[in-house]
């Protein structure tokens, strides 16, 4: 059965056989008091992720499809370096330099989107003068 993204939402209730834990355990399989179940196992996939972006833009919501978009590129990553990336772009505490760096990572990482993103933060810090120096 294929997916809908205009009739299928919320995933959790019409379409469960589609969400899965990173462990693989299905939405009907989690149970949060059973002792195979650690925080690791309640994050987001990256593939339900691109299944709520595709809900999203279905109902025309670009930014947000594109925030899930990128969320579903990061969420493999171990938390330590989503908080590395969170900081350095933070105003005025990443070089032009140190900020493509990290992008060129995120591109080895398989996460292009988040890769231009980056990039096109560069551009505005410049122009808006919060790059560090």
């Amino acid at each position: 059965m294929g997916f809908d993204p205009t009739g299928d939402y919320p995933l959790g209730a019409r379409r469960p056989d589609l969400v899965r834990t990173p462990g693989g355990l299905q939405l009907r399989e989690l149970a949060l008091d059973s002792a195979r179940i650690d925080a690791a196992e309640l994050r987001a996939t990256p593939e339900t992720l691109r299944l709520q972006a595709e809900v999203a833009r279905a109902a025309g919501r670009v930014q947000l499809a594109d925030n899930l978009l990128r969320a579903a590129e990061l969420a493999p990553l171990p938390d330590e370096t989503i908080l590395e990336i969170y900081t350095a772009l933070r105003p005025r505490r990443s070089t032009a330099a140190e900020l493509e760096a990290w992008a060129d990572q995120l591109e080895r990482w398989n996460a292009p989107a988040t890769a231009a993103f980056v990039r096109g933060a560069v551009g505005v810090y410049a122009e808006r003068g919060l790059l560090a120096v």
